[in-house]
Order: structure tokens, then C-alpha cells, then sequence
């Protein structure tokens, strides 16, 4: 037989491999199966967590794109409205409405 570790397996006792099972253990590189498919799941879960997340911010990604589209067009429009008390026109007197007489003071 080849040796482990500089240690024959057929010249270990079974209390030697079991020291080296619990050390496989408690150093993490032996899981039970139970543990590695809980692992397995999880990490399962957050991938689809994740895909739906990214989904969901592409959709919310071009919503913000049309928004800002709509925010220009409405800045477009307000900046073309007259500014009230900066009439680029001349004032309009009393006397210029429509469909009256100026008024004459007597």
C-alpha cells in the first residue's frame, strides 16, 4: 500500500484514522452531505436571487431612462412659457384693451 502522510493506512490503528477523520472535520475539508446540500441550495437560492434583482434593475434602469426623457420635455416647455414681470413685449395700457374707449378725465 502507498502512505498517507509518511504513514502506512494498513499500520494505523483505528483510533489513528479516526483522529484523522475528526481532524478532516473540525479543519472543514470533510463536510457531511447533509451540510454540502444545504450549501448547495443556498448558494442556488441567491443566484436566482440575484438573476430576479438584476431583472428588476433593468426594468427600473429604462423607467428612469423615459422619466428623464419626460423631465426634459417638461423643462422645455416651462422654459418656453413667459416669465411673469419679464415681458419682453410693451406693457399693455388700460386704454389699449379691446372693445373699449380710453377714458377721458374731464
Amino acid at each position: 500500500m502507498s502512505e498517507v502522510f509518511g504513514v502506512n493506512p494498513g499500520d494505523a490503528g483505528a483510533v489513528t484514522l479516526l483522529v484523522v477523520v475528526v481532524l478532516l472535520i473540525l479543519t472543514g475539508r470533510l463536510v457531511p452531505r447533509k451540510t454540502h446540500e444545504d450549501a448547495l441550495a443556498d448558494r442556488d437560492n441567491w443566484r436566482q436571487a440575484f438573476l430576479e434583482s438584476e431583472a428588476a434593475r433593468k426594468v427600473e434602469h429604462e423607467q428612469t431612462g423615459e422619466l428623464l426623457e419626460m423631465a426634459k420635455l417638461g423643462g422645455h416647455i416651462l422654459t418656453a412659457l413667459p416669465h411673469p414681470g419679464h415681458a419682453d413685449e410693451e406693457e399693455v395700457n388700460a386704454g389699449d384693451r379691446m372693445g373699449q374707449a380710453p377714458r377721458t378725465r374731464m
